[in-house]
């Protein structure tokens, strides 16, 4: 039984990178959820840019809190980090699959997903387990 635990018990020893895979699944939930919203209620995909606004500052603030809590120190410049690379991502495949040219307002999105992972990460290093 302890070999099957230590197989499917992997964790990942980077706080970044396990705050970017975090808020990628919290990204998908949101996005499953709006899209029930979607199809189960009269709205249009033009009456979901707010929705999509808050579930991408949640997904960055639990990106952030989960590189917060991984990391030993500086929580807020691991949240900082995590919701930059976030918001980069986001702005990439937006770009790729959308053959949106990035704007000055895509740029300040960036900047306020780093701010809210920031503050993610202040909370997260502060619930570690002493």
């Amino acid at each position: 039984m302890s070999l099957i635990r230590r197989l499917f018990s992997w964790k990942i020893s980077s706080p970044v990178l396990s705050g970017l895979i975090r808020s990628f699944l919290w990204m998908m939930l949101g996005a499953f959820i709006l899209s029930l919203l979607l199809w189960g209620s009269g709205l249009q995909e033009q009456d979901l840019t707010m929705y999509t606004y808050i579930v991408h500052g949640v997904a960055a603030a639990f990106g952030g809190l989960t590189a917060g809590s991984r990391a030993v120190r500086k929580g807020w410049y691991q949240g900082a980090l995590t919701g930059m690379l976030y918001g980069l991502a986001v702005l990439l495949i937006g770009f790729l699959a959308l053959d949106s040219s990035p704007g000055g307002m895509d740029f300040l999105w960036v900047l306020a997903a780093a701010g809210i992972s920031a503050l993610g990460g202040m909370f997260g290093v502060n619930l570690q387990k002493s």
